[in-house]
């Protein structure tokens, strides 16, 4: 199931926002940029390098402790919205956004729970296979974090499209008694809404000493609200509804590849076969 709106300004002033990106210096001296999404003026995620051949990235930092769900929007988004624009629910959340361009899609996803290192892992598997460990560390990048993974296609012969979603906090933090009590809805058939800002990185290696030197789009959706939801359709192997807010102005990937996604996310699930 895949819905999208057409692309449309959203937000407010960047120092209104409680959600924005930016970049810092890593250290004095003029080392490479972080690209970085804030939360409440804290950096939340170090995001893949502006560069374009460096590996695919969310990595969660210490400052990031904040959820941005909305008390006012619980119970619209406790069953399944049918439509993008579905009870201002975009209008709403894009109150916590940048002013910006973006890109409403509805989609359908199965979440997995995966933990870095562990089976499943697109750090320590799909990335290595392309760009191999990182030379200085001697191991696989590390997301600092457990998160779910959706849905994979191909893109073309030399591309493939990865999708996560990842939470602001860890489903460690989660409350409990509000997972059992999406478990128990998701039982009897209720399919929640969760709502995510997302970016698009299109990400792939300078040089060909790779396994498999594809190029990795990935689709990373940020959850806004449902973090309860996600751990629960995990666990239940369920399905819930994503309401994502595709930013096409802090996005690594040019206004073609984002108008390629409904089409794509829209495709049959598959593996990438690397040959190896």
């Amino acid at each position: 199931m895949i819905r999208s709106g057409d692309p449309r300004s959203l937000g407010v002033p960047a120092a209104e926002a409680r959600l924005h990106f930016d970049t810092e210096l890593q250290e004095i001296g003029g080392a490479p940029r972080r690209r970085l999404l804030m939360v409440d003026d804290e950096p939340a995620f170090e995001l893949s390098f502006y560069c374009g051949t460096c590996p695919l990235l969310f990595r969660r930092l210490r400052t990031a402790t904040q959820k941005l769900s909305l008390e006012s929007m619980q119970e619209r988004l406790t069953g399944a919205l049918d439509d993008p624009d579905d009870g201002g629910v975009i209008d709403v959340f894009g109150g916590l956004l940048p002013e910006g361009e973006y890109l409403p899609l509805l989609l359908s996803v199965e979440p997995r729970l995966v933990v870095p290192g562990r089976e499943g892992d697109y750090f320590s598997g799909e990335q290595v296979t392309t760009w191999g460990i990182d030379q200085f560390w001697g191991l696989p990048e590390h997301p600092h974090t457990p998160y779910y993974r959706t849905f994979e296609t191909a893109v073309d012969a030399d591309a493939h499209l990865y999708e996560f979603v990842v939470p602001m906090v860890p489903p460690t933090w989660n409350e409990r008694e509000r997972v059992e009590e999406y478990l128990a809805l998701m039982e009897r058939g209720t399919v929640p809404t969760a709502v995510a800002i997302s970016t698009l990185d299109v990400c792939q290696p300078s040089l060909d000493l790779a396994d498999d030197p594809s190029a990795h789009w990935g689709l990373t959706h940020f959850l806004l609200d449902g973090h309860h939801k996600l751990e629960a359709a995990a666990t239940a192997g369920r399905p819930v509804r994503l309401l994502s807010l595709l930013t096409l102005g802090e996005s690594l990937a040019g206004a073609d590849d984002c108008a390629r996604l409904p089409a794509l996310r829209a495709q049959a699930r598959s593996v990438r076969a690397t040959g190896t």
